[in-house]
Parts: structure tokens; sequence; C-alpha cells
């Protein structure tokens, strides 16, 4: 064997262990949500049980409601809050405090979640004083609320980061173009920025409300009483023994996001082939 063979042979190798050790557990986690023993790792046959209990669940299935409701409500908001951040620091490079700014978007990506759920926790109990002296409500209680706040100021975040590697790939003389044709800047963002970065916002929607989906540390921090979010759920559970309705669960969400990211990959796929054909039209009729 040469040096080339073995070199591909060895990333080949290395490349399989690393999807090995990503994906085994969770088709281990699959399989034995069809096991028949009430023992997570023991195997006494195939069941349907577990998804029929998991009906009956009424802490699991209000934990899974109040995440997906969190999720898609952090998810919106950040994509909305992170396009405009993204728009502020690729359109306006140089405005007072455009580097405070930056650093400030940029820091829940790199501080510890401990130190934001924390901090968050602090602020909040602090308002929710101030507001019970000085009105006599205690304003925001932990809750819902609370919780969305905290994963919203981190997913925005990650939405910011996406979204303005978009932009910044954008050839600005499209825009152009579009306003020396008569086009008010409203109309330019609806009907030339906007489709141009819808992928990036599909990508930052389908990251951001994973994100929020699984917290564990912030929901831990924030949450408050008949607010308890699937995660920490399982995680409370874990401390016992889980059930196997945990793996049912589970299954359920890897199929659906699963499937959610099979369309989404077909989305954008088949939006780029549109737009290289639409480039190769237009050069087409441009080419003499």
């Amino acid at each position: 064997m040469n040096a080339a063979s073995f070199n591909r042979a060895f990333a080949r190798a290395w490349l399989g262990l690393g999807y090995a050790f990503l994906y085994v557990p969770i088709v281990a986690l699959v399989v034995y949500s069809f096991n028949d023993s009430p023992v997570a790792n023991l195997w006494r046959g195939f069941t349907l049980k577990w998804y029929a209990a998991l009906a009956s669940d009424e802490e699991l299935l209000a934990g899974l409601a109040l995440s997906l409701k969190i999720a898609f409500s952090t998810a919106c908001a950040a994509i909305v809050l992170g396009t405009l951040a993204a728009f502020a620091m690729t359109r306006y490079r140089r405005f007072f405090g455009s580097t405070l700014f930056a650093g400030m978007v940029a820091a829940p990506l790199v501080m510890p979640e401990v130190i934001i759920g924390l901090s968050l926790l602090l602020m909040l109990v602090s308002l929710q004083r101030a507001t019970e002296a000085v009105f006599g409500i205690g304003f925001p209680e932990r809750g819902m609320l609370t919780i969305w706040l905290g994963h919203l100021l981190l997913g925005m975040a990650y939405a910011t980061v996406v979204v303005r590697a978009r932009l910044q790939t954008l050839n600005p003389q499209l825009e152009e173009a579009a306003m020396d044709l008569g086009a008010q800047p409203w109309q330019v963002f609806w009907l030339v920025t906007l489709p141009m970065i819808g992928h990036a916002l599909l990508s930052a929607f389908l990251l951001t409300f994973t994100l929020s989906l699984d917290d564990v540390v912030l929901s831990a921090f924030l949450s408050g009483p008949g607010a308890t979010t699937m995660p920490l759920v399982i995680f409370s559970r874990a401390r016992l023994g889980l059930n196997p309705s945990v793996n049912a669960v589970a299954t359920i969400i890897i199929g659906v996001v699963a499937i959610g990211v099979a369309v989404a990959s077909f989305v954008i796929a088949r939006g780029e082939r549109r737009r290289a054909e639409d480039i190769a039209a237009a050069n087409r009729a441009i080419t003499p």
C-alpha cells in the first residue's frame, strides 16, 4: 500500500469513527424505545407500549408542549432581531458604539451558559422586587416568559452570525440597481434582499429552534413553578433512572427533526439551483 492509499484509508477510518461516535448513541436510543423491558439497557423484545404510555404521561407531554412553544417563539424573535443586528453591522459599519455593539452581540457565543443564566436570574429577581415595591406586582415572575428571554438572548447571537455571513456575500450592486430603477428602500428589502437571504433565515430559524428546544442550563435558572421544559423533566428523571417513555419521546423528536432538516435541505438546494439557472440565463441574455 502506497502513501496515498494509506492516507485515504486512514481518513475514511477516522471519518467512520467520527460518525459512529455521533450517531450510534442516537440509533441505540431509537432501538431501545421499542424495548419491552423497563430497564433501559436490557433487551427483552419488541413493543410499542412505551409510546402508548407516553400518551398518559402528562408531565412529559406538558414539558414537551412548553418547550415547543418557547422554541418556536424564540426562533421567530431571534431571526427578526438577528437580522436587524446583522444589517446594522453589515450596512452601517461605522457608527458610534459599533465595536461595543458587535462585542455585545457576540458575547453570548463565548460566555458559559451558567454565567448567562445566573446573570439573568439576578437581573430578573431584582426587577421583580423593584416592580413589586413600586407597583405592587412582581413582574416578571419566573416561568415561560423568563425562559423565553434567556433563550432569545442566546438565539439572537447565533442568528446574527448566520445572517451576517450571508449579507457579507451579497452583491450590493443588485440593491443599487433596484433603487436606480425607482424602488423604495422598503421595496428593495422585501423584493431583492429578503429573497436572497431567505436560506440564511431558514438556517437561523432551525438552529435557534434546536438550541432552545434542548437547552437545560438557562431553563434551570429561569424556570419557575408550573413551567418545566422537557429537558428539565428528563434531567430530573435521569437521577432516579430513566423511564423508557423518555426514549419514545426522544425518538419522536428525532424523527420530526430529521424530516424538518430534510425538507429544509431540499428547499435550500432547489433555491440554489433556481438561482444558478437564473444567473446562467441572465448571462446568456447579456452575452452577444
